[in-house]
């Protein structure tokens, strides 16, 4: 299909919330870099479960209970058809700050000892850089930082020169969700493994924007979070290869991740469910699943090429509009616009635009490293996807000129 022929008005109608009004004006959502609008086909389906499939996972006989491990079984194997990865390694987490965290505490804290260096990107958001700061106090490794080019991409020449034999990990993300730009894991991963370097790739910004084939990137750990696939809040995930899965001990202990409990020890489930402790968010799985068949029917390079229309309409838009800066120009950046108007502070800026009904994000965005670099205390960041319109940019460009009047 080709995006030409894609009724994108129907899309957009598919997304109840759009239709609402904010402050007595038609909203113009510009926030889903933080969290994605969900579609019908998903909030039917949670309702669905809950109204008629409600019971637990994995410890029933009964009717509802087999529905329900059902549901949730299907849904990590339409995960896995979306990321072209095996169901069997896939973990379902409550996000990526979780899925990070686990492969913080099971994999990186047994291995990790003094003179091994952890390195990490200018770019990074903070669940990809705390967790590991936590790591190197309890083992006496080290941080490093690969630094960034003005346009906001990686200094690759940096990059490659910060991979020395000392690096153990290499956490990156995918896309960043400041400055938008698209990373080539694919390359420096490729390069990782030659070093013998492991890797992990946060991909919270990629997976809801672009065609994301995780066997193709070559990484050893890959981390997304439902909740900006169009899915339900508190759902994620964790990729890793198999071999690292069955070597990594368990992160939480309970029920579920257990074949057989004794006083005098335990013998743990197989991957995944060793790492899927308690009971899970059953509903909100059920729901990211039929999130993820929702974006395949649309098509991700279908969605990636629309959002790419919408940035170039925003970008051209902005273009001259004295006094406002954008932060992250890199070549085939995402659709994310970090900005400051000259002269105004950025939750100003927003909070102005909400009373427009644009809803756009504010300050700094889980990624005080990167803004310290840039030399801003914040920013504004207006993320577009696939549901908006050119109205939407249009309303928003309006909008910001009103904002700088008041603001003048």
């Amino acid at each position: 299909m080709n995006i030409n022929n894609i009724n994108w008005s129907q899309v957009r109608a598919d997304f109840p919330l759009l239709t609402r009004e904010v402050h007595g004006k038609p909203l113009v959502y510009l926030d889903s870099a933080n969290t994605s609008q969900k579609p019908v086909a998903v909030i039917d389906v949670v309702d669905d479960f809950y109204r008629r499939h409600n019971a637990n996972v994995s410890r029933a006989v009964h009717q509802l209970g087999a529905e329900a491990t059902e549901q949730y079984e299907a849904s990590r194997k339409s995960l896995s058809r979306f990321l072209n990865v095996r169901a069997d390694e896939l973990v379902l987490t409550s996000g990526t700050t979780f899925a990070i965290n686990l492969v913080a505490y099971s994999w990186a804290l047994p291995r990790l000892q003094v003179g091994d260096v952890i390195l990490l990107s200018r770019m990074e958001h903070h669940a990809n850089i705390v967790p590991w700061q936590l790591i190197a106090e309890r083992t006496g490794a080290t941080i490093r930082v690969a630094e960034l080019l003005p346009d906001g991409s990686l200094d690759m020449d940096g990059l490659w020169a910060a991979m020395t034999p000392e690096v153990k990990l290499l956490g990156l993300t995918h896309v960043s969700n400041v400055l938008g730009t698209v990373n080539p894991v694919r390359e420096i991963c490729k390069e990782a493994r030659k070093r013998g370097i492991t890797t992990l790739i946060d991909g919270s910004q990629a997976a809801p924007h672009m065609q994301v084939d995780i066997a193709s990137i070559g990484c050893d750990f890959y981390v997304a979070t439902g909740h900006k696939l169009c899915g339900p809040t508190g759902t994620g995930l964790l990729w890793a290869r198999r071999e690292l899965l069955q070597s990594m001990p368990p992160f939480i202990g309970g029920g579920e991740m257990i074949k057989e409990v004794r006083f005098d020890g335990t013998v743990f489930n197989n991957p995944p469910h060793k790492f899927e402790a308690g009971t899970p968010n059953i509903a909100g799985f059920v729901g990211l699943g039929a999130a993820v068949n929702y974006l395949s029917d649309i098509g991700m390079d279908h969605i990636h090429a629309r959002e790419a229309e919408l940035l170039a309409h925003a970008t051209e838009s902005l273009s001259s509009f004295d006094g406002l800066r954008i932060y992250g120009t890199a070549p085939g950046k995402a659709a994310i616009i970090s900005f400051l108007i000259d002269g105004t502070h950025a939750h100003d800026v927003a909070t102005l635009l909400d009373l427009e009904g644009v809803a756009v994000r504010s300050g700094q965005h889980c990624a005080h490293p990167l803004l310290q670099s840039l030399g801003v205390g914040a920013t504004c960041r207006a993320s577009l996807a696939f549901y908006n319109t050119h109205e939407d940019v249009d309303a928003f460009v309006l909008a910001l000129h009103k904002v700088r009047k008041l603001l003048a």
